[in-house]
């Protein structure tokens, strides 16, 4: 039996994903969870082989859910359902630790088969994402976008500004100096040739990394 915990800020996604999941016998929903502090509790709670969790939620970015969770749990296989294409999320999402990413538009039987690959250990890569990966090899990096060159922790500061959010709230909520963020912040402008948080947002929104 896998024990399967299904993370999205949605409640009528979380029932659906729920009353498909029990129709299959080798599979059982064991926890819910809105937001990345609930999925954290969740899986804290010792009930769950493999987590399926949206990457959009409205306390913290999936990135920032992942590390986290990744962090302090890191054999669990975190599944990334998101409604977001492939090509924004899926390259990064894989190096910070997820072990699969599905799009929501997926037959619901693909699910099913990504969970049961992950919950053995292994990680669940869907043909376009193996060509992406594959093209990233090959190419040396030169078709990639711009925001797939920074790392995890300039990702996670990068997707932070662009929501908004100030250096002295990030600092605190990331456990970072604030020098130490800014440094972050002017290593991110750089590399996506930017000047601006205006930008930033504008970048992200355009690139479809947030909504």
């Amino acid at each position: 039996m896998i024990k399967v915990g299904i993370v999205d800020d949605h409640a009528i996604v979380r029932t659906g994903l729920r009353q498909f999941l029990s129709e299959h016998v080798d599979l059982r929903v064991t926890g819910e969870a809105a937001n990345g502090r609930e999925a954290l509790e969740l899986v804290r709670g010792g009930e769950v082989d493999v987590l399926l969790m949206d990457i959009s939620m409205p306390d913290q970015s999936g990135v920032d859910a992942l590390s986290a969770i990744k962090a302090r749990f890191p054999k669990l296989p975190v599944l990334i359902l998101s409604g977001f294409p492939e090509a924004h999320y899926a390259t990064t999402l894989l190096r910070l630790g997820a072990s699969g990413y599905i799009n929501k538009e997926a037959d619901p039987d693909e699910i099913v088969k990504a969970v049961r690959t992950v919950s053995l250990g292994r990680r669940y890569i869907t043909p376009a994402v193996a060509e992406m990966l594959a093209d990233g090899m090959t190419s040396g990096g030169e078709n990639r976008a711009a925001h797939e060159s920074l790392s995890d922790r300039e990702m996670q500061v990068f997707l932070r500004l662009a929501r908004g959010e100030t250096v002295g709230n990030m600092a605190e909520a990331m456990c970072l100096s604030v020098k130490t963020v800014s440094t972050y912040r002017t290593r991110v402008l750089e590399k996506l040739h930017l000047q601006t948080n205006s930008e930033l947002t504008y970048y992200a929104m355009t690139n479809g990394l947030i909504q």
